[in-house]
């Protein structure tokens, strides 16, 4: 398993743990073996661009979990190459097995002018696209015999410690005082709370059959608008429309993203794996408190 000391890996391999497995999980820092080791979880020191120790890993688990990713936004020509040689890797290491490969992957940019459905297939293909075209390179090896199971997360997995996208959201609100949203904020965020996300791993590796588009989904959208309305109103700031021109220099570079369409789906995910999310709302996370604190990003 590689990411399993991150945000939602960790839930997972609590998850994975108590449905029985054994879990051997990739660790870059000794803290974050020490963490996994304190769980019962076989540590194998390494990171992504250590092709070999990937191809060794897979090559002694009976299913793979690649939940890591560089996130590299300062150079996403980077994290794309990494992902797409990842994934090759874990591929080409299962070929001909019938063993698992589950991996991360998003549900944020699937359709145009409405929600995003596991029909939809992912227009990413070659190493220059996002993520390096890492999920429709994977699914090619369906027709070579390994259990391809796409993991398709919201674009915010949330809850009290997220240091994700929500986070820094909240922390452009602190700096300029004031809690935004582009444009009409009409556009909207699938979300999911991290305890369904980490559920929803578990249940993919127990029953997803091959070549499954799973959505980690369970508020199909929350617009940009309602999310700025429960930061203000957590934060004690007022609430403003930020102009088109306007959204790069106060949200930095979570601008683009924020204003996107990102709505989607899970219908299909549900009636396949019994999943039901039964974890807190997104607005009522925040309200909570769970993005109060400024987070270190």
């Amino acid at each position: 398993m590689t990411g399993a000391s991150g945000w939602i890996g960790s839930a997972a391999v609590d998850e994975l743990l108590a449905d029985g497995h054994a879990v051997t999980a990739l660790a870059r820092s000794d803290a974050s073996a020490d963490a996994l080791e304190a769980k019962g979880v076989r540590v194998q020191r390494g990171d992504l661009d250590d092709l070999d120790g990937l191809r060794r890993g897979a090559d002694a688990a009976e299913a793979v979990l690649h939940l890591a990713n560089k996130h590299d936004f300062s150079n996403p020509a980077a994290s794309n190459a990494a992902e797409r040689a990842a994934v090759q890797t874990f591929a080409d290491t299962l070929a001909g097995s019938g063993r698992p490969f589950l991996f991360a992957a998003g549900t944020a940019g699937l359709a145009q002018g409405r929600p995003a459905t596991e029909a939809d297939a992912s227009s990413a293909h070659g190493p220059g696209s996002p993520r390096g075209g890492a999920e429709n390179l994977a699914l090619e090896y369906v027709d070579r015999d390994v259990r391809v199971v796409s993991l398709r997360f919201s674009p915010t997995v949330h809850g009290a410690g997220d240091h994700g996208f929500i986070s820094v959201i909240a922390d452009a609100a602190r700096r300029h005082g004031v809690s935004g949203y582009p444009g009409d904020g009409s556009n909207r965020w699938a979300a999911v709370h991290r305890s369904d996300a980490a559920r929803l791993v578990a249940l993919g590796l127990a029953k997803a059959p091959s070549g499954s588009r799973l959505h980690a989904v369970a508020e199909e959208g929350v617009t940009s608008r309602e999310i700025a309305e429960a930061i203000g109103a957590a934060l004690d700031l007022p609430v403003a429309s930020i102009a088109p021109d306007d959204v790069a220099a106060h949200f930095g570079w979570i601008g683009g993203f924020f204003g996107m369409e990102g709505s989607a789906t899970s219908t299909a995910t549900r009636e396949l794996l019994g999943w039901t999310p039964t974890g807190p709302t997104l607005v009522e996370d925040i309200a909570a408190g769970a993005y109060s604190t400024t987070a270190a990003v």
